[in-house]
């Protein structure tokens, strides 16, 4: 059971693991929809990869399945927006895992921001414009 206060890893799947976000327009929508603020839960850190998306987050209120789906939902809205449709987008599930107190916060998220370049797509994590982390300056 999910737990306000406790950080979680999650990771979720396109629907048919679809490249999805090959398309730099997609991407970015998702991205905004990703990044903006929210009461459930606070991202600390994310990835968006072509057909998955990475995070650890703090849940805040609630559960985890329902900030996940609000997530889910409201990427799905964007993309589909943009698409003019109303297809899936994610895969209806999500794997999660509690993360505990001594994991070190900064070695997952380099690890997590590093997935692009192990995947081939870029040759630096600064080419790689689908990812942020609370740690970075803005």
């Amino acid at each position: 059971m999910s737990q306000p206060g406790q950080t979680y890893m999650v990771t979720t799947t396109t629907a048919a693991r679809t490249p999805v976000f090959n398309d730099f327009e997609l991407g970015c929508v998702t991205a905004r929809a990703i990044a903006a603020r929210r009461a459930e839960f606070t991202v600390l850190c994310w990835v968006l990869m072509p057909d998955h998306f990475h995070a650890p987050v703090e849940l805040n209120e609630g559960s985890l399945s329902q900030a996940m789906g609000g997530l889910k939902a409201r990427t799905a809205s964007a993309v589909n927006r943009v698409r003019g449709t109303r297809a899936p987008v994610w895969a209806r599930a999500f794997h999660d895992r509690a993360l505990r107190h001594d994991d070190d916060m900064l070695q997952v998220a380099r690890y997590l921001i590093c997935n692009p370049l192990r995947a081939g797509l870029v040759r630096s994590v600064r080419e790689y414009p689908f990812w942020d982390a609370v740690w970075v300056g803005r």
